[in-house]
C-alpha cells in the first residue's frame, strides 16, 4: 500500500486502512466547486467519476435519449421484437417463463403488462426455486407448449439446451447470464452476455434488456403506422430490476435508474405502491430503498413463500390485489429474515473453522434453505473480503448460490466447473453465481473453484481499504447536502455512494437497537449527529465504539435522511470507525 492514510488511519475498528482522495482529484474537485458554485461534497462525487465542468449539469441530469443504445445492436433483437409483435397482433396466447429473482420478477411484469396493452393475458410461469431450481426446465417447457403458442424466457434460458429442446413452440430468450460457446435452439436469443457480443452492454440487467425489446417492439409498429404502449411509464420496474440485481450504475443504467425514481414518485404502478406502503416508507423511495427495501420483499416470495408473488404484484393492474399480495410479502421477508439468521451463524462457523484466508470461502449444511443460501453468501463475502459460497444439502444434492469480490470473476470458475462436471449445473455472473452439486464431488467442486479464483487474484485479498471521498463536520451534514449528493446519483454497484469521515467526535451513546443494529449519537461539541450500523452490534466496530463512549473517535459513512412523523434528519450510516 503506498500513501498517507487518511486521517492516519491504518487499522480501524474492522482492520481497515483508510484512503483519500487523491492530489489530483482535491484539485478537480476544487475547480468544479469554483467553477459551478456546488457543494465540495458534491464535486468530490463528480471528480471521482471524471466529470468536467461542461458535462456537470448533463451528468446530473440524465437524458434516456441521449444514452438508450440502439436496440438493435444486440444479435436476434429484431427477430425476438418481430415475434412480440406478432403475438401482440394476433392475440396469440403468451407465456412468460421468469427467474424468481426481482430482475425476473420486473421482467416478467415489463413482459405482461406490455402485452396487456393489445389485449393479451399472458401466463406467468415462475419455477419453484426448491423443487425445480433455477431456469427453465424440460417438464415445465413441455406443459407451456401444449397451451401456448410462443414462450418468452426473461432473466434465464441462456444454459438451458436440454429444456428448449422440450419445447414445441418457438421460445425467445430476454436474459443476461453469462452464455456458454453454444447457445440454445431458440427462435431469438437476447443477451448482451452472449459470446459473440461486445459486451458494450455487458451491464445491463434482464429488465434492462426486456426494455430495449420493448423499445424495439415499438419502433416495428411505429414503422407500420401503429401505435404501442407508454414505455417511459415502465421504467420504475425497470430500475427497480437494475439496483436489486446490483447492475453497475453506468451508461443507460444510470438513465434508467434515475428516471425510474421519477416515475416511481408519481406512484402510478399499484405493486409498487404497494410495497412501499407495506415498508412504511414516508416518502419517494430512493436507489437505496430499491435495494435494500423494496427489493428484499419482492425476493421473499421466491426465497421462503411461493415463487410466482413478487412477479404477480409488479404486473397487477389491481390496488386492492397488490396491496394483498405485498402484505403476503411483507409476513414471508420476516420469516425471511429469521431463516437467514440461523443460516448466517452455521455458516460462519463452518467457514471459520476451515480457515476464511483462502481464496474462496465456503458453506454447506443440510436442511439450509436454498432460498437464503444467496443472502448469507454476501453476508459472508462481506464479512471476509473473500469471494464465498453457500450451499444447502438435501438428499445428497446441494443447491447454492455464490457472491464475489471486485476484481474476481466466480461465476465463469463456476461455469467452468460445470463444463469439466464438477458440477450438476451452475453458472452466472462475474460478481454472483448459483450451482447444483451432488453431495460426493462437494469437497472436489469447491477445490477446482477455488483454484481458478487463486489464479484470479483471490488468494492475495486482505481486508480492503476503506476509500473516502472527505472530511465533513456534523453542522455541515444537512439536508440539502444530502439532496444534492442524491442528486449525484443514483448510488449502487460501478457507483458507490460518496463516503466521509467526521473527525474526532465524543460518543456520547451507543446502543443495541432491533435486531442487532448499533444506534451511535455523536457531537463536536457543537453539533450532534445520530448514526446507525445495521447488524454491527455484536460485530469488531459496535464493540470498538461501545468501549469508547465518553471518548473520541473517528467515524466513517454514508449520510442518508431519516424521516420519522412527517420529520426528515440527516443520519450517518455507520460503516467503520478509528481511534481519534
Amino acid at each position: 500500500m503506498t500513501g498517507t492514510a487518511f486521517l492516519g488511519v491504518t487499522a480501524s475498528a474492522t482492520g481497515r486502512r483508510w484512503t483519500g482522495p487523491d492530489a489530483e482529484r482535491m484539485r478537480a474537485a476544487e475547480a468544479l466547486a469554483q467553477m459551478t458554485g456546488r457543494p465540495e461534497a458534491v464535486c468530490q462525487i463528480l471528480a471521482r467519476r471524471g466529470v468536467a465542468a461542461p458535462e456537470v449539469e448533463s451528468f446530473l441530469a440524465p437524458r434516456l435519449r441521449d444514452l438508450m443504445p440502439d436496440p438493435r445492436v444486440l444479435k436476434d433483437m429484431q427477430p425476438a421484437a418481430a415475434r412480440l409483435v406478432a403475438a401482440a397482433r394476433a392475440r396469440q396466447r403468451v407465456a412468460v417463463f421468469a427467474d424468481y429473482d426481482v430482475d425476473g420478477g420486473t421482467s416478467a411484469a415489463l413482459m405482461i403488462r406490455w402485452l396487456r396493452h393489445f389485449g393479451v393475458d399472458a401466463t406467468l410461469y415462475v419455477p419453484d426455486r426448491i423443487d425445480e431450481g433455477y431456469g427453465p426446465n424440460a417438464p415445465a417447457m413441455t406443459e407451456l407448449s401444449a397451451g401456448h403458442d410462443v414462450i418468452f424466457c426473461v432473466d434465464c434460458g441462456t444454459l438451458s439446451h436440454e429444456a428448449l429442446e422440450a419445447a414445441t413452440v418457438d421460445v425467445v430468450v430476454l436474459d443476461h447470464h453469462l452464455g456458454g460457446e453454444t447457445l440454445p435452439r431458440a427462435l431469438a436469443v437476447v443477451n448482451p452476455n452472449r459470446q459473440d457480443e461486445t459486451g458494450d452492454l455487458a451491464h445491463l440487467c434482464a429488465a434492462g434488456v426486456v426494455f430495449l425489446t420493448l423499445v424495439e417492439a415499438n419502433r416495428q409498429l411505429r414503422e407500420a403506422g401503429e401505435a404501442g404502449p407508454d414505455l417511459i411509464g415502465l421504467l420504475d420496474l425497470v430500475a427497480l430490476g437494475t439496483v436489486a440485481d446490483v447492475a453497475p450504475l453506468v451508461g443507460v443504467n444510470r438513465a434508467f435508474v434515475m428516471q425510474g425514481l421519477t416515475v416511481m414518485a408519481r406512484r402510478q404502478t399499484p405493486g409498487i405502491v404497494a410495497l412501499a406502503d407495506s415498508a412504511r416508507l414516508d416518502g419517494a423511495p430512493s436507489a437505496h430503498h430499491l435495494g435494500f427495501v423494496l427489493g428484499p420483499r419482492v425476493n421473499a416470495g421466491g426465497r421462503v413463500g411461493r415463487a410466482d408473488l413478487g412477479a404477480r404484484l409488479l404486473a397487477t393492474d389491481d390496488p386492492e390485489e397488490a396491496a394483498g399480495l405485498a402484505a403476503r410479502l411483507e409476513d414471508l421477508n420476516r420469516e425471511r429474515r429469521e431463516i437467514e439468521a440461523k443460516v448466517r451463524a452455521q455458516a460462519m462457523a463452518q467457514a471459520e473453522a476451515r480457515g476464511t484466508d483462502a481464496p474462496l470461502v465456503w458453506a454447506a449444511g443440510e436442511g439450509w434453505h436454498p432460498g437464503v443460501v444467496g443472502i448469507v453468501a454476501s453476508r459472508m463475502k462481506e464479512a471476509t473480503d473473500r469471494p464465498s459460497i453457500v450451499i444447502g444439502l438435501e438428499n445428497g444434492i446441494g443447491k447454492g448460490s455464490g457472491r464475489s469480490v471486485s476484481g474476481i470473476d466466480l461465476g465463469s470458475a463456476v461455469q467452468r466447473a460445470a463444463m469439466e462436471g464438477l458440477l450438476l449445473k451452475g453458472g452466472g455472473h462475474k460478481m454472483a453465481a448459483g450451482l447444483t452439486v451432488a453431495q460426493d464431488r462437494l469437497e472436489e467442486a469447491m477445490a477446482a473453484i477455488s483454484e481458478v479464483l487463486a489464479r484470479q487474484g483471490a488468494a492475495d485479498l486482505g481486508p480492503q481499504d476503506l476509500a473516502l471521498d472527505g472530511v465533513l463536520m456534523p453542522a455541515g451534514a444537512t439536508v440539502d447536502l444530502v439532496g444534492a449528493i442524491e442528486a449525484a446519483g443514483p448510488f449502487g454497484a460501478g457507483a458507490p455512494a460518496p463516503r466521509f469521515a467526521f473527525p474526532s467526535l465524543r460518543i456520547q451513546s451507543a446502543r443495541q437497537v432491533g435486531e442487532g443494529h448499533l444506534r451511535v449519537t455523536a457531537s463536536d461539541g457543537q453539533t450532534r449527529i445520530e448514526a446507525i450500523a445495521f447488524g454491527a452490534f455484536d460485530t469488531e466496530l459496535g464493540r470498538f465504539v461501545c468501549e469508547r463512549q465518553g471518548m473520541t473517535a473517528h467515524l466513517a459513512g454514508r449520510l442518508d435522511l431519516n424521516s420519522w412523523n412527517g420529520r426528515t434528519t440527516v443520519q450517518l450510516r455507520l460503516e467503520d470507525a478509528a481511534e481519534g
